[in-house]
């Protein structure tokens, strides 16, 4: 069968889905299970997807499944059986976005990976099934509240940057597998603390469950269907939010505004600021946070030197990575990150 994918080029794409007013969900879910041959099951999901009005990006490998997608409001029921027809996939939890009105995605793109968390791990002796307890958005509250009980933040630096759980610890990095082998270093000399996890939509703080669990840890939690699911559930049960600030999530709109705070900084002028933007030279593309003003003063460049080099013709601009400002405002920038094109680890 020939490899099945889209035809038309991603500025199209874009723009099509922009000025489409097709009412939409946008939905993430992930579900860990044997997968034989997952490059079957992704020919057969893109084709019936597609034919569906599904946009969103789908990763598939023989550990699972993670996907973020944008479904038509009325093909929602639709959809919904169609996961249920696949024998293992019944009953998934369904994460709603918890901000809806602009456009997530604008393509639908399904693929095979390696795994559908990058996590580093290669020890064969590692068991996913052995994980932490779910714990719910109540349990969560109360547990948190504990001064004994660690609240641990599996997201990456830019992620936690914006918005965060009243008193979660970070573990500072750019990726899950840097996170995993710190996780465990940071804490063990207290393997019997109760430690919950947390992360956007629950993939990666399940691994991360079963991996301390795995390296000793007794007393481990994960929050279930991390923050997307944990704001939903608080706002239908009138339960307290302990969530403050802006939820990143990777698709067009990067981010979900969970409370008015503000808890992050422009990375051009240190002013309060959580919007993430990806600078508008296309050799450097990082991910970083600016205001309008410095957005308007930079020509949506992350620095001088990219602005400048805005100026050159496009064929002859080279790579390049920007430094901007003290250290403290452009840490979590570092990383090339497009939630247009890439994918994060999350579900």
């Amino acid at each position: 069968m020939p490899f099945l994918h889209n035809r038309v080029n991603r500025k199209e794409l874009k723009s099509k889905a922009m000025a489409d007013r097709t009412p939409r969900r946008t939905l993430s879910f992930y579900r860990y299970l044997p997968i034989p041959d997952p490059a079957s099951l992704r020919d057969a999901w893109y084709r019936d997807l597609s034919a569906m009005g599904v946009l969103g990006r789908v990763y598939m490998a023989t550990e699972g499944v993670n996907a973020q997608v944008s479904v038509p409001l009325s093909n929602l029921g639709d959809f919904k059986e169609y996961l249920d027809s696949n024998p293992g996939f019944e009953g998934m939890r369904m994460n709603t976005a918890v901000e809806e009105g602009r456009p997530s995605f604008f393509m639908l793109n399904v693929k095979v990976k390696r795994k559908i968390v990058a996590d580093g791990i290669e020890d064969p002796s590692f068991d996913m099934s052995r994980k932490g307890r779910y714990v719910d958005a109540g349990t969560f509250n109360l547990l948190a509240q504990d001064p004994d009980t660690v609240v641990l933040d599996m997201r990456n630096h830019y992620e936690y940057e914006v918005g965060h759980f009243k008193g979660a610890l970070e573990v500072p990095s750019d990726t899950f597998r840097e996170q995993l082998p710190m996780a465990v270093e940071m804490f063990k000399d207290r393997k019997d603390r109760n430690i919950i996890m947390y992360c956007t939509g629950g993939i990666r703080c399940e691994k991360a469950s079963a991996w301390m669990l795995h390296n000793g840890f007794t007393n481990v939690f994960h929050l279930e269907g991390g923050i997307i699911h944990y704001v939903n559930r608080v706002n239908a049960e009138g339960l307290e939010n302990r969530f403050v600030g802006k939820n990143f999530v990777f698709d067009e709109r990067m981010g979900e505004r969970v409370t008015d705070d503000v808890i992050s900084v422009c990375h051009t002028c240190g002013g309060p600021c959580d919007t993430h933007v990806n600078c508008a030279n296309q050799a450097c593309h990082l991910l970083f946070i600016q205001c309008q003003a410095c957005a308007k003063e930079m020509g949506g460049c992350c620095s001088g030197g990219c602005r400048e080099a805005m100026d050159v013709p496009a064929e002859s601009r080279k790579p390049r990575r920007s430094v901007r400002g003290p250290e403290a405002f452009h840490k979590a920038a570092r990383r090339r990150v497009d939630p247009s094109f890439g994918m994060s680890e999350e579900g």
